[in-house]
């Protein structure tokens, strides 16, 4: 007789549970493996869950359980390595698992799609676009360069080399469409990612060959190695060879980087090396990431390069994962499922039983304490490639001084002696907008988010914005508080310096690159390709231009507000700030020209800014290091923050004062809790925010404590009344 078997379910919901399920008439659970999806009823809904396993027995009695309406794939979507690595990371994050395996699936399939591609977009020429002539164009002119630059290609052109040609191609080419010039059409092939490697002579220098060495006498087993290298080391060289060793090893090989922005110029590098690159971030379409989400777990693309959630893109045969800038705060996420890319792609390395390597000029001190405690390998790059040279560093007193729109005298002076020097200068501010703060003249009131403990940035279009809810405004006619209609700005983002500079330099061309100038696509390739080539002399931007950049020209680079970063609420606020003067400076000097780097500051003798000037970044990582360890704080302890919000202030607290005994029980001595607190910034975006804080000296002691916990924080009255979520080992603390 056989036995009766159910579909054990995880489906996307907030519940720590999954769900069981009879099977869909006509289905053999037997013959089901987990991996695949299935389409379930939910409340009143129809979601797509993964199945997980089909048991013989349920706890629910089965005269209660709902039928299954469907199995959508004949066989496993996601492979049995990326189902443990979801496994793991859901039992350490403590996240529902039902959400976690939504984060493994790109969204068309966890909208139930079929597991396939639909094709690239791609248009060509009619033969009657081969015989037009731009001439007869004339007062078309996006027209005739767009007919022009496709009657040069040898075939059909992707949409998304459109898109890095001319971010507004599309009006135009359907201009052309209506004239019967050009098709659209949709190309589906099974050798879209076929592998091409360059014969190319590679030059490496000694340090480089002793790091790409190292690595490939390891690599049939599970290793961590951190790959230390100051900025223009050539650290991406040692990614290209030792990639290159796993490809003709027959395997495949995973590069996380933290942002779309690093991706263009370094999926250019690798594409020239390797041919076709699958690329895996948010500024694809559905229909792409699908495409390059099939193709790695087919093992047809046989290097993927991607942001944050690529590093659960299934692969078929993995060989190495390489973390690229892997101190940036941007591989952790933020909200709903937290985890690290980084630390997850550890993990998998050590799940896959291969090597992992992370690389950074500014290694985050959780890596160094890692080399310290023997768990990871460090590879060192000391010297600058080629013949570049180390840039110097100042610090600028700007107090007392003159400043036009944030610009020291100083500074200016500079600026004028390097363009006439023919080099390029790139300035950095971590502030968007014109003006971070508009006060009324009359009465001093300044003008502040409705929704957020925050004020209200001014942009250069005359809107109010607010950078953390998003909410915008006009500029009001009169002060809500005394009625004057006179208001001041104060401060400056990176519209205000855009502005200067065209009116101090306006013979030179002025590019600015923050998350407003690259709100479209193909926007910063755009911006880049002008930099390339010369016709932005000087830069001005957000993190988004300090991050890993390759600019040859730059020889000048000046952090415009150092101060903003000197006295944060957050304990790593030193360490960040000390990452991001170092990548900016590495921006300047990386070819044979050297280098300059200037930072403005109201406090030159502040220990930070004058211990990294004068000693560097490893030695300030050695201190800073030494003072987590004697105060007990991460990655010298472990670290959990319980987080509630609500729409009043009162029900966070509440929900945060019962679950602290509860927290307290269920660790133990070994785990400090401390609050609960509101959040430095309590109101944002209509919500009441507060935490509390558990801190304890052995990771085991911790996840115990919040695995007893959970169950019992779910069934706390005053958590209906909340949002509220655990963050294990938070990137930011408030």
């Amino acid at each position: 007789m056989s036995t009766a078997r159910y579909l054990r379910v995880a489906v996307p919901s907030p519940l720590y549970r999954h769900f069981d399920y009879l099977p869909p008439s006509g289905t053999d659970p037997a013959a089901l493996t987990a991996g695949v999806r299935v389409r379930v009823p939910f409340g009143g809904r129809r979601v797509v869950g993964v199945l997980l396993d089909t048991p013989t027995h349920t706890e629910v009695a089965a005269s209660k359980l709902k039928r299954a309406q469907g199995i959508l794939d004949d066989a496993p979507l996601i492979p049995a390595d990326t189902l443990a690595l979801a496994h793991w990371a859901a039992d350490y994050y403590r996240h529902p698992l039902g959400e976690v395996m939504q984060v493994l699936l790109p969204t068309a399939l966890r909208q139930g799609r079929a597991a396939e591609a639909r094709g690239t977009e791609v248009w060509g020429l009619t033969h009657a676009g081969r015989d037009a002539t731009a001439a007869s164009l004339r007062r078309a002119p996006r027209q005739a360069a767009l007919l022009a630059y496709l009657q040069q290609q040898t075939g059909a052109c992707e949409a998304t080399r459109l898109d890095a040609l001319d971010a507004g191609w599309r009006a135009p080419m359907h201009a052309l469409l209506k004239r019967g010039w050009v098709e659209k059409r949709q190309r589906v092939s099974g050798t879209d990612f076929d592998l091409n490697m360059s014969d190319a002579a590679v030059t490496l220098n000694p340090e480089q060959r002793a790091a790409v060495r190292a690595i490939s006498e390891h690599t049939d087993g599970f290793r961590a190695w951190l790959l230390n290298g100051v900025t223009s080391s050539g650290k991406t060289e040692v990614y290209l060879e030792t990639i290159a060793a796993t490809l003709r090893a027959g395997r495949q090989a995973l590069v996380l980087v933290p942002e779309i922005g690093l991706t263009p110029q370094l999926l250019a590098r690798f594409r020239a090396r390797f041919g076709a690159v699958a690329a895996f971030h948010s500024g694809l379409s559905d229909s792409e990431r699908l495409t390059s989400w099939l193709a790695a777990r087919d093992g047809r693309a046989r290097v993927v390069i991607g942001t944050r959630s690529a590093v659960f893109v299934p692969l078929q045969r993995p060989g190495i994962i390489v973390v690229d800038e892997e101190h940036d705060a941007s591989f952790k996420q933020q909200d709903g499922f937290r985890y690290s890319a980084r630390d997850l792609a550890v993990v998998r390395a050590r799940l896959a039983g291969i090597p992992v390597l992370l690389g950074s000029a500014t290694p985050s001190l959780e890596s160094l304490h890692n080399v310290n405690q023997r768990r990871y390998t460090q590879l060192l790059l000391p010297k600058r490639a080629g013949s570049a040279q180390h840039p110097s560093l100042r610090l600028l007193d700007i107090r007392s001084r003159p400043l036009e729109a944030g610009l020291s005298d100083l500074l200016l002076d500079a600026m004028r002696r390097h363009l006439a020097a023919d080099g390029q200068i790139l300035l950095f501010l971590n502030r968007r907008g014109y003006a971070p703060t508009v006060m009324c003249h009359a009465c001093g009131a300044a003008i502040e988010c409705r929704r957020c403990d925050a004020r209200m940035t001014l942009h250069a279009n005359g809107r109010l914005q607010c950078h953390h809810c998003g909410a915008q405004g006009s500029l009001p006619a009169h002060c809500t508080h005394c009625g004057a209609a006179a208001f001041e700005q104060f401060g400056q983002g990176t519209e205000r310096i855009e502005a200067a500079l065209a009116q101090l330099f306006p013979q030179t061309g002025v590019a600015r690159i923050d998350r407003d100038s690259t709100r479209r696509k193909g926007a910063l390739e755009t911006l880049l390709a002008g930099v390339q080539d010369g016709r932005h002399r000087i830069l001005v931007g957000t993190q988004m231009l300090a991050k890993g950049h390759d600019f040859p020209n730059v020889t000048l680079a000046a952090i415009l507000d150092a101060d903003q970063g000197l006295f944060g609420v957050d304990f790593r606020a030193g360490e960040r700030m000390a990452q991001l003067v170092m990548q900016v400076a590495g921006r300047a000097g990386r070819a044979e020209r050297p280098g300059e780097v200037l930072i403005q500051t109201h406090h030159p003798e502040h220990p930070l800014l004058r211990h990294l000037v004068r000693e560097g970044y490893a030695s300030f990582a050695a201190a800073a290091l030494a003072e987590r360890r004697l105060a007990g704080l991460p990655p010298c302890s472990f670290m959990a923050l319980l987080r509630a919000e609500a729409p009043n202030a009162a029900a966070p607290r509440a929900f945060l004062d019962a679950a602290r005994p509860l927290l307290a029980a269920a660790c133990g001595a070994d785990v400090e809790v401390l609050g609960p607190v509101p959040a430095p910034m309590e109101r944002r975006a209509g919500r009441y925010r507060a935490q509390l804080m558990l801190l304890a000296r052995r990771r085991a002691a911790l996840q115990a404590g919040l695995a007893d916990c959970l169950p019992q924080l779910q069934g706390l009255k005053p958590a209906r009344r909340v949002r509220w979520s655990l963050d294990v080992d938070p990137a930011e603390t408030y």
